[in-house]
């Protein structure tokens, strides 16, 4: 499928995140999680004082912060006002825009290091973003980025689609659009940077947890703190729902303890590269 195609994906990802309640429910619940990629994440751009680094999708500005506190010089980007109003409280010392990741506006050869943190597959195009961030690196600049492993390992969030593909509505479903854990898989990935102008490529997987009190709330979290989630959740009749919260209940208390507070698996992936 092409960029058109995906259109529609690409115009509720937009307008889910741009949703003031989604972005702070994200903040609040999945930052804890997200923020355990970063050091990964800035380490494999090598930032540090004299970088100068562009982050892209940069959400509440997560991976910004660490960019910045590494010394580099950083710019954050991200289609949502409503992130980019948190990225501003967050990192007040960096600088941040407004603009589409698969159409950069800054100059070629403009950034030693860019970063995507767990952004990629937000975008209907990945590959458009993978040219850009090549477009617009200097050669021997690096890039980073982050997304959620899949179920071939213990994840959480792999459980939560699981539960809702045998207990939800068959007819709720997403717009067409890449998968989401199409950027973890390196017969993906390797191709994708390889066709960008990338080499040296690598990948790492991070041991992220998310962790909680409650086991109900995982559900509430991707319902109100995700779009994906949130979409194939809100939008299940009532008696679905309830039979998705109790089913991951279940789960959790038989695959991971009967009692918490939980530290709950929710591993991702860290791909890097050179721009040749």
């Amino acid at each position: 499928m092409t960029t058109n195609q995906y259109s529609e994906f690409g115009t509720v990802e937009k307008d889910g995140w741009s949703n003031t309640n989604t972005a702070q429910s994200y903040a609040a619940s999945l930052e804890g999680a997200t923020a355990q990629s970063v050091p990964e994440l800035v380490r494999q751009v090598g930032a540090g004082p004299g970088t100068m680094a562009l982050d892209l999708c940069c959400g509440p500005g997560i991976v910004t912060a660490g960019l910045h506190a590494s010394g580099a010089k950083t710019t954050g980007l991200d289609f949502s006002p409503a992130m980019l109003e948190l990225a501003r409280e967050a990192v007040p010392g960096a600088e941040f825009v407004q603009g589409d990741a698969m159409n950069l506006t800054h100059d070629d050869n403009s950034f030693d290091a860019v970063t995507i943190g767990f952004g990629i597959l937000h975008v209907p195009d990945p590959t458009s973003v993978l040219a850009e961030a090549h477009r617009v690196l200097r050669p021997g600049g690096r890039l980073s980025f982050s997304v959620w492993h899949g179920p071939t390992i213990p994840t959480v969030l792999g459980d939560l689609f699981q539960v809702i593909g045998i207990h939800g509505d068959s007819s709720v479903q997403l717009p067409p659009g890449p998968g989401l854990h199409d950027y973890a898989d390196p017969a993906i990935v390797v191709p994708a940077l390889t066709a960008s102008g990338f080499s040296h490529i690598s990948q790492t997987v991070v041991h992220n947890v998310v962790e909680t009190n409650s086991a109900d709330d995982i559900v509430t979290l991707f319902m109100e703190g995700t779009v994906r989630g949130g979409i194939l959740l809100r939008s299940q009749p009532l008696d679905a729902l309830a039979n998705i919260r109790a089913a991951m209940i279940e789960k959790i208390k038989f695959t991971y303890s009967a009692n918490g507070p939980w530290r709950l698996p929710m591993p991702s992936v860290v791909s890097a590269a050179t721009a040749t």
